[in-house]
């Protein structure tokens, strides 16, 4: 399949919508006029765009859980108690696994067997089967903002339906929902599929509708280091804004140690910003997200209490836009409503105390140079591969391991680098693979490294990285050896 970091040609997406929109029944309520006047009928507390960046303007750290049911009336339930009880700035509504495949027949299935025995038997939301008036049921049940979080790689039908049923932000992109989500889903197919999304909410901001974009941050979520996932962001971000998405949110998934993390949200946005006025895409608004702890959480609730303060402290320090809510129940698995909102409150909590402090630790600029230096070899690098063309170098620099995503389930992802923490808990790199760095920054990550297996007294090997794995589901940040655990 030949791609192209181009805007899709008017025709051409036309001929391509007629198809996208017969793959379920629900695609021919799809009107995208009337779409279009519905959203701008839409007061502004429900526009996630308008939110976000009166959030930003004002330094605020908006909160937002994960939560999508089967049932719509139960949907609803689940979003009205999370926004009272929970405190909820934004809303999401997450899709089912069926959904997330575009297997739609097994989704009808279990929205009737959901029905029949009166518990989930999805574990989201089919919006697609649902259709247009339903979601718009959802939209109007609550007074805030709702996003779509799903982890599709073909998103085309899913967005066409819930962009008409008035959602007004939604996550995903070509690698970020390809590589970590599915294992033989070839990047050119994604990244045209995403190219569709992004001219078809393009199509809404021309015609006066902002609908955000938000690239998924976390990745794999495991050990992902900063350079990594704010290469992704920034490849997907300029890739929607070629588009015509002017409206985009990056983000980043939690690591543990406050100063990378701190550095990580600061550099991500600036990084972003950068990109975007290098290439000629002055107008984008940009906004982040940073995410709670995205590993193995512990089962204690008190415990994985802990971990959600420590990730909210990070967001209000780093003064991210937003922070995704874990919840007390992550080590057992889908939570009830009532932990959800407890994850909320407990967030919104801290974040309070917080506000008002600015994290200037003395190695914080340190940091933000090396994530810096890093992230641009990486997305450089990319267009280098593609002759200038980044669509085509971010295929080209997958499939030579320049862009490798730790632990990604995906075929076509190289699996060659290995993240290990150094001996103060932060990201970094044992094993290189075929990233593009300088000798300079391969130099900083070896000694970073050998401090680590210095202090504990054995060899620098993939024992660390499984160590630091399961470190935090047992009450530390860094693997050590159990003789060395204070």
């Amino acid at each position: 399949m030949a791609i192209q970091n181009k805007k899709i040609p008017e025709g051409e997406f036309q001929a391509l919508r007629a198809e996208v929109l017969t793959q379920w029944p629900t695609g021919r309520d799809v009107n995208l006029e009337e779409s279009v006047a519905y959203h701008k009928a839409m007061p502004e507390n429900r526009i996630f765009s308008r939110k976000l960046v009166e959030a930003k303007k004002n330094q605020k750290t908006l909160i937002q859980p994960r939560a999508g049911v089967p049932v719509v009336e139960k949907h609803i339930e689940l979003l009205q108690h999370l926004e009272q009880f929970g405190e909820a700035d934004l809303l999401p509504t997450t899709i089912d696994s069926y959904t997330r495949q575009n297997r739609y027949k097994e989704a009808e299935n279990g929205i009737e067997e959901s029905i029949r025995l009166d518990r989930a038997m999805l574990n989201g939301f089919p919006a697609v089967n649902h259709g247009v008036a339903n979601c718009r049921r959802v939209i109007e049940s609550v007074n805030v903002p709702v996003q779509i979080r799903h982890g599709t790689p073909d998103a085309r039908l899913l967005a066409e339906i819930c962009f008409a049923g008035g959602f007004t932000s939604y996550e995903g992109g070509g690698i970020s929902y390809n590589l970590p989500y599915a294992k033989s889903v070839p990047m050119e197919e994604t990244i045209r599929d995403w190219q569709y999304v992004d001219r078809l909410t393009g199509i809404y901001e021309e015609a006066g509708v902002s609908i955000n974009r938000e690239p998924y941050g976390p990745l794999t979520g495991t050990l992902v280091p900063p350079c990594v996932s704010h290469a992704v962001a920034i490849i997907e971000a300029l890739l929607a804004a070629e588009q015509g998405v002017r409206n985009i949110t990056v983000g980043y998934g939690q690591c543990g140690n406050l100063v990378q993390d701190v550095a990580a949200i600061r550099t991500l946005e600036e990084l972003t910003n950068e990109y975007m006025h290098k290439y000629g895409y002055d107008d984008a608004v940009i906004t982040t997200v940073f995410h709670q702890w995205m590993g193995g959480f512990p089962q204690d609730e008190a415990k994985a209490f802990g971990v959600i303060s420590w990730g909210s402290a990070t967001a209000a320090l780093s003064k991210a836009t937003k922070v995704i809510v874990k919840t007390p129940h992550e080590a057992a698995g889908v939570p009830t409503m009532e932990a959800n909102a407890q994850g909320l409150r407990c967030t919104k909590q801290v974040i309070s105390m917080l506000s008002d402090q600015v994290c200037t630790a003395a190695n914080l600029e340190e940091e933000k140079d090396i994530i810096r230096r890093e992230t641009r070899c990486i997305v450089d690098k990319c267009f280098e591969l593609g002759e200038g063309d980044l669509a085509v170098g971010s295929v080209r620099a997958v499939l030579a391991g320049v862009l490798d995503i730790p632990f990604a389930p995906s075929r076509y992802n190289a699996g060659k680098m290995l993240p290990a923490r150094d001996n103060d808990g932060a990201i970094r790199i044992l094993d290189m693979g075929a990233l593009p760095f300088t000798d300079d920054i391969k130099a900083f990550h070896r000694a970073k490294i050998e401090e680590r297996a210095k202090a504990e007294k054995r060899n620098a090997t993939f024992q660390m990285v499984i160590d630091d794995v399961y470190a935090i589901s047992k009450g530390r940040l860094v693997g050590r050896p159990q003789a060395l655990r204070r």
